[in-house]
């Protein structure tokens, strides 16, 4: 049974919610003093970390929708993408603020100075770019334009990755990223493997119209 597009949007108090939960436990930690011995590096790596889930959850929800056949789903995806940017934004806040001091010439140097720096501020310029665009007013301004810029999240996705490999290059402690690396191949490859059956499988086109009629309707085309 397919769960509605009012039922679905009855869930998103709750995604909500969980959405600041990593917030509530840093405020609780902080509260009882648990920050660890260095809070500014716990918080600046915790809030990259939560950005990366929150970005596998948005990838997760076409496969979910469309293996269990509940396209209304589709309505939380940007609540998704739009959480995985703002926890993104806290872990460069971070790097910039409490790091580098706000310091453009000392956060140049630093980027310049160390790759992964420069790839994790690629892959937040980009996200920014979706999140600049992640309403419908851009959706229709941009046409089909818009699902090819945002069919970026799958660089985004691999640049997080190699962000975080190479953050964790230096301790040579790759078994948290190997997870985190894992799951987004699973959630690319399930989208290439589709995506080849659909090219080179004829498909009817009352097929093609009932797709088109159906992205119409959710106002959201698959990424």
């Amino acid at each position: 049974m397919s769960l509605s597009a009012k039922q679905v949007g009855r869930l998103k108090p709750i995604l909500f919610l969980l959405g600041l939960l990593p917030i509530v436990r840093w405020v609780w930690l902080g509260i009882n003093d648990d920050l660890t011995a260095n809070p500014v590096e716990f918080l600046t790596r915790s809030a990259g970390t939560w950005t990366l889930v929150c970005l596998l959850v948005t990838l997760s929800i076409t496969p979910v929708r469309q293996v269990f056949q509940q396209p209304a789903l589709v309505r939380l995806r940007r609540m998704c993408g739009l959480f995985a940017f703002f926890y993104c934004t806290l872990h460069m806040l971070a790097w910039s603020g409490w790091d580098q001091g706000f310091d453009l010439t000392d956060m140049l140097t630093d980027i310049a100075k160390r790759p992964f720096i420069l790839v994790g501020m690629v892959a937040f310029l980009t996200m920014t770019a979706l999140a600049i665009t992640s309403n419908q007013f851009s959706m229709k301004r941009l046409g089909k334009r818009w699902q090819r810029l945002h069919q970026l999240v799958y660089l985004i996705g691999c640049l997080a990755i190699l962000h975080y490999w190479w953050h964790k290059a230096g301790k040579h402690n790759f078994q948290e990223v190997s997870i985190y690396a894992g799951v987004l191949f699973l959630l690319l490859a399930w989208r290439f493997v589709r995506w080849g059956r659909q090219k080179f499988s004829p498909v009817p086109a009352v097929g093609n119209a009932n797709k088109r009629a159906a992205v119409s309707a959710s106002g959201n085309p698959d990424t």
